[in-house]
């Protein structure tokens, strides 16, 4: 076993003009590794300051899921207080603090395309959000930006990169870009999803791939949350136009439950054990798909991301050449020391 995945196997115990070039950046050196990893934490506001420094260990960069944006893709919301916390807790012990902008809406209790669509498909929108998101950064001494729209429209795909490419302009040299980009298995795939990698790839310091939600209740009977064989085809498609030394594999830090009518809910590491050992059911590693998975009383189903997920995941990171993983979330995934 690698040194690299040693030390993290430990872990989880748990203005522009619309078509214009982007333009190529080297990764800042500062953003570190752990044993040869670039690795980042995702965290909620709500997640405890402590948990931060609990981790600290095994992470290079904290990335807080700051802001959303408006309904009509005009602006974002303003960053919670709590968030300004794990800025402090993050510094406190040498780590990045990145500002996630997303858009998940509450209100749907899911991603919002429409109102991604509504910023990508305007070029004065996406001025607007990148320097709102520029003065955030400044004003929350942020160390970079992590984006993570999710269910972008092929149509879209070229605003997504000015996006990008607005935001390197406005942030300072000092300041990392990254981004949220979901795991697919083909290139068509990916240009389907509204990312063109390669152009992707020339602007920001890492793409950082999502490759979990393989399987989850609500959207496909029980699976694994990301399993090995379809990790690594996503990878490779993803490494056809995104250098190796720009990319990030995202690793689950949670299971889901499925009910026998098909309905469940997300758990986090510690909740999936917990369930299995208060139902009297056996927990079983999967060794194809790399999870954990029990069969429940009552026709239920639990598969999990534990710390051994992790491990070969991170084997398969450091095998690959690639820049680093990305955990979600801190505080589901257990403690990572």
């Amino acid at each position: 076993m690698r040194t690299t995945t040693a030390a993290l196997a430990l872990v989880l115990l748990a203005p522009l003009t619309a078509g214009a070039p982007a333009t190529a950046v080297t990764p800042d050196p500062r953003l570190g590794t752990v044993d040869g990893l670039a690795v980042t934490g995702y965290a909620l506001p709500s997640t405890r300051p402590e948990i931060v420094g609990r981790d600290a260990a095994a992470l290079t960069t904290v990335t807080v899921s700051a802001v959303s944006l408006t309904p009509d893709g005009a602006s974002t919301t303003r960053p919670e207080v709590r968030a300004a916390a794990l800025v402090e807790a993050a510094h406190a012990v040498g780590l990045r603090a990145e500002l996630l902008v997303g858009n998940w809406s509450n209100r749907l209790g899911d991603f919002d395309p429409e109102a991604a669509s509504a910023l990508l498909g305007d070029q004065a929108r996406i001025e607007a959000v990148a320097d709102r998101l520029a003065r955030l950064v400044e004003a929350g001494r942020w160390d970079g930006v992590n984006v993570d729209l999710e269910l972008v429209r092929r149509r879209d795909s070229r605003g997504l990169v000015d996006l990008l490419t607005a935001l390197r302009e406005r942030l300072p040299a000092t300041a990392s870009l990254t981004i949220d980009v979901s795991a697919r298995t083909s290139r068509s795939a990916y240009r389907a999803g509204g990312y063109r990698l390669a152009e992707i790839a020339a602007v920001v310091d890492a793409v950082q791939l999502m490759a979990y939600d393989q399987h989850g209740p609500g959207w496909s009977g029980p699976g694994p949350v990301g399993g090995l064989p379809w990790v690594r085809d996503a990878v490779a498609a993803a490494l056809e136009e995104v250098p190796a030394d720009r990319l990030d594999l995202g690793i689950a830090g949670y299971g889901y439950l499925w009910n026998a009518d098909g309905t469940g809910r997300t758990l986090t590491v510690k909740g999936a054990r917990r369930l299995v050992e208060r139902t009297g059911a056996t927990a079983r590693w999967r060794r194809g798909p790399g999870e954990w998975s029990a069969r429940l009383p009552g026709g239920r189903r639990v598969w999990w991301s534990g710390p051994a997920s992790l491990d070969v995941r991170a084997d398969l990171a450091a095998d690959l050449g690639l820049r680093g993983i990305a955990v979600w979330r801190l505080g589901s995934a257990g403690p990572l020391t």
